[in-house]
């Protein structure tokens, strides 16, 4: 157990050792500041709640904190292989389920650390900014604003966790870490679009795409994307592509031959 900890600790090292993490981490606290700053002089005679710039931060920069999750990710697996590092890592006491969990791993407590980071700077800077005010209920179930926004960042959070899984597996199936963050950036963002086509089409079987259910965020405002769609169907249909996900990687990372 401790060997693995020790696995997963290299692996958070090779992430936050390198000066670009933190840029990103800068980038997201540079732009809630400068957001909530333009808000406070554009509307200065009648200010903005708090929790209304909270949530507008959180649906920009939320999207920026996948984009940098997907690279960490993308380049987990694909770039050892990028850097010629990948037979150092083999050849080491350790099976390859174990590297490869630790790699995967290590992905997900970044994007963790990230969602954390802008829920801990959203608030604090939009707090400071405008107050504090729960007198006004969100949501299509009449929430207290904290717990709506917590309930928010938990359902982004599970949908960050599934986009990064996938662009994990494309880092395991690819030997490019480019290549992987590139089609994963691709997918992200045209398949968003194609899955919204799809689902104004009414087709039965768009029904299971993924794309269709990464938007859990709309169950606390009104219905799905595609109508009577609810937030378990969404959750099981996220759950059964990550386990695919999941399953693929493993069996392709095991069974990759490295000697080229």
């Amino acid at each position: 157990m401790l060997d693995f900890l020790q696995l997963v600790s290299n692996e958070n090292m090779k992430i936050y050792r390198r000066a670009r993490t933190w840029i990103m981490m800068g980038i997201l606290l540079l732009l809630t500041v400068s957001i909530t700053g333009m808000a406070t002089f554009l509307t200065a005679d009648e200010p903005p709640t708090m929790w209304f710039m909270m949530k507008m931060e959180t649906q920009i920069l939320l999207t920026l904190a996948t984009i940098f999750a997907v690279v960490i990710s993308g380049e987990s697996v694909a770039g050892e292989f990028t850097a010629g590092t990948i037979k150092l890592l083999l050849i080491r006491p350790w099976t390859r389920s174990k590297i490869l969990l630790s790699k995967y791993i290590s992905v997900l407590l970044f994007a963790l650390f990230a969602t954390v980071l802008l829920f801990a700077a959203t608030f604090a800077v939009n707090l400071a900014a405008f107050g504090y005010d729960d007198s006004t209920l969100l949501g299509q179930d009449g929430l207290p604003p904290l717990t709506y926004m917590i309930r928010y960042y938990v359902l982004e959070f599970v949908s960050l966790v599934v986009v990064v899984t996938l662009s994990f597996m494309i880092s395991t199936v690819f030997r490019s870490s480019s290549l992987a963050i590139g089609l994963s950036m691709f997918l992200l963002f045209i398949g968003s679009s194609v899955a919204g086509v799809l689902a104004m089409l009414e087709y039965d079987w768009a029904d299971y795409i993924l794309f269709v259910h990464l938007n859990l965020t709309q169950y606390l405002d009104g219905g799905g994307m595609i109508q009577d769609m609810t937030l378990g169907f969404s959750l099981g249909i996220l759950a059964a592509y990550y386990v695919a996900f999941i399953a693929l990687s493993w069996w392709i990372f095991n069974r990759r031959d490295v000697s080229a």
